[in-house]
């Protein structure tokens, strides 16, 4: 049977479509001192509970115009200073950060039933960050990031595959792949941090820790 016949035969009832969250409970008394501790705490969770690639997030940016656009990125560092990822710079993504320097992400643990949001400013990691993270990727990856023209219209997936393949040979007798000039970290710098768990009836728990002047507000959050 071919995919368009299996396909055929299924019809989603969307407006029925919904699961009862009976996964757990968050309150105030439970969260952690600070919100990356508890957003660490979390992703470690997840991972020990089999969640695949847990530190992946949905990454929303918007254009000069406010036009959004999102996409799932992987979250590499974690600290007090926010939330860190990699990308190409000439991505459209990172042209739309440079242009506005405000971005969000939300990390959907769906077998959970919870995900976590972080919204703020945002800023490129020091280069002597982009190369730690980088000295740790796979060579094969390293190569990928210099082959890939990121959100450039290609002519098909023979013209990758020989961008791919010049690239090997060009870095064929080097022991270290250096980190490509247009490559790097962008750091997402929270005001605002929400912690969601699913409840029965649509009653979730939301809290977010929100930055004001002398440090972080705890607030618990209409679901």
């Amino acid at each position: 049977m071919t995919d368009a016949n299996i396909t055929s035969n299924i019809t989603l009832d969307l407006p029925t479509m919904r699961a009862s969250y009976e996964g757990g409970t968050l309150d105030a008394s439970e969260l952690l001192p600070t919100w990356h501790e508890q957003l660490q705490y979390w992703l470690d969770q997840a991972a020990r509970l089999g969640v695949i690639e847990p530190n992946a997030m949905v990454l929303a940016t918007a254009d000069p115009e406010g036009r959004p656009s999102s996409r799932t990125v992987l979250a590499k560092g974690l600290d007090s200073r926010g939330v860190v990822f990699f990308t190409n710079y000439t991505s459209s993504k990172s042209h739309e950060l440079s242009a506005t320097r405000y971005a969000s992400a939300t990390f959907p643990w769906y077998s959970l039933q919870r995900q976590a949001h972080v919204r703020g400013t945002v800023e490129k990691v020091d280069a002597a960050e982009t190369a730690a993270y980088w000295a740790s990727r796979p060579r094969e990856s390293q190569l990928g990031a210099w082959a890939s023209p990121q959100s450039v219209v290609v002519s098909g997936r023979a013209s990758l595959d020989a961008s791919l393949a010049n690239i090997q040979r060009q870095f064929a007798d080097a022991d270290v792949v250096p980190v490509p000039p247009h490559w790097g970290g962008w750091r997402i710098r929270p005001e605002v941090v929400e912690f969601w768990q699913g409840r029965r009836n649509r009653m979730h728990d939301r809290l977010r820790y929100r930055q004001v002047r002398d440090g972080w507000k705890v607030e618990r959050l209409g679901p």
